[in-house]
This record gives C-alpha cells, sequence and structure tokens, in this order.
C-alpha cells in the first residue's frame, strides 16, 4: 500500500491529467470542469447533475460520485494508475460516465 506522500503525489497527478483532458473535451461537448480543495467536479446542465471526484486519504482511493453511484478506486502499481474493480482505469471510467449523462461518446 502507499504510504501518504505517495499517495498524494500520485491521487494529485492522476487528477491533474484527468483535469486538463476534461477541460479539452468540456470544449467540444456540453459540460464545465472545476478544481477545488482537491476535488475534481463535473457539472452538467441539462439535467442539472454534478459528479464530484475526490481522494480519500485513509483508505488510499479515488472516489467518484456520479449518476447516484459512487466508484472506488484503488491504486495499480502495475499499470500505474487508479482503477476500478471492474478493470476501467480513472481515465476510461470517467470517460464512460461522461459519455452515458451526455448520451454521445467521450474520449479523454
Amino acid at each position: 500500500m502507499l504510504n501518504e506522500n505517495e499517495f498524494q503525489s500520485v491521487s494529485e497527478a492522476a487528477l491533474a491529467a484527468l483535469e486538463r483532458d476534461l477541460h479539452k473535451a468540456a470544449d467540444r461537448h456540453d459540460f464545465e470542469v472545476d478544481r477545488n480543495q482537491g476535488a475534481l467536479t463535473i457539472e452538467f446542465e441539462d439535467p442539472p447533475t454534478k459528479f464530484v471526484l475526490s481522494p480519500n486519504s485513509p483508505v488510499r482511493q479515488i472516489w467518484i460520485s456520479a449518476r447516484v453511484k459512487s466508484f472506488k478506486l484503488d491504486w495499480d502499481p502495475a499499470s500505474k494508475n487508479f482503477v476500478f474493480e471492474d478493470g476501467r482505469n480513472l481515465h476510461k471510467l470517467v470517460a464512460d460516465l461522461v459519455s452515458e449523462q451526455i448520451g454521445e461518446a467521450v474520449k479523454l
């Protein structure tokens, strides 16, 4: 398991990279991206919806609250990525969730 400093470093890097890619996608699709105090939010206007992604230091996971569900991603040292239990990495899972929300394919 990652120690606290390692987790802070890899989760910050993962969320920063995701934020950059989401901003690029937001230019092509209809949603907003914001980062505040470590949490990343994705907001949609129609219908009004918000996804929240945040690091959870005590359990060393990134948590996503989206589409009336929660997703908990663990660090996978082999792929050097946060991964959901079904094998999707952070970028893939978020792309899938955003795609479902807006009804069109989003690539991150």
